[in-house]
């Protein structure tokens, strides 16, 4: 029995160590080990949805810094994003900001689109030019509805026309045109 435990109690040590080493390169790439970093910038977007405290930042699909902060602006309902971007990156003051997504069902991510100013953002810094992220649902939803109500208004069942319209009446002899030889 007592080569049975010692067995036992190896395995359980070797599981116990996989798990850590596990979680230490776990952290590790996850970008919270190396800390926020960087300068500090905001945004203000009219709709933040699906961006959290640990979103990436990327400029040309490299990620150059995480979003901080967000908290919702009280004077005029949107919502302030603080982004902690890599030192080595320096963002002009015109620099653009969109929410967009890696896909359709992917998660939102901040894109970065530097501009051509000479005047270079700096901590504390704001980036004016802002695009907030897009209701995919909603545009289906408008697109989908809008079509509905816009073929109702033009029925081919004989009913009412759309106003302006007059309603004719079916030809009831085919026309010289379209009878038959």
């Amino acid at each position: 029995m007592n080569n049975n435990s010692t067995v036992e109690t190896a395995i359980g040590a070797a599981v116990i160590l996989i798990a850590a080493i596990f979680f230490v390169y776990a952290y590790q790439t996850s970008g919270k080990a190396q800390g926020a970093g960087g300068y500090s910038v905001t945004a203000e977007f009219d709709n933040a949805a699906g961006v959290n405290t640990g979103t990436d930042i990327r400029l040309a699909g490299i990620k150059i810094g995480t979003v901080t902060a967000q908290v919702l602006n009280p004077e005029n309902y949107q919502a302030v994003i603080t982004m902690a971007i890599d030192p080595k990156i320096s963002l002009s003051d015109d620099t653009t900001a969109k929410i967009t997504s890696e896909g359709l069902l992917g998660s939102n991510f901040i894109a970065i689109e530097p501009g051509g100013s000479d005047i270079k953002l700096t901590e504390g810094g704001r980036i004016a030019y802002t695009q907030g992220a897009v209701d995919i649902w909603s545009l289906i939803s408008q697109a989908m509805f809008d079509n509905k109500s816009k073929s109702d208004e033009t029925t081919t069942d004989g009913g009412t026309p759309p106003a302006g319209e007059e309603k004719t009446p079916p030809d009831t002899e085919p026309s010289p045109e379209t009878a038959p030889q």
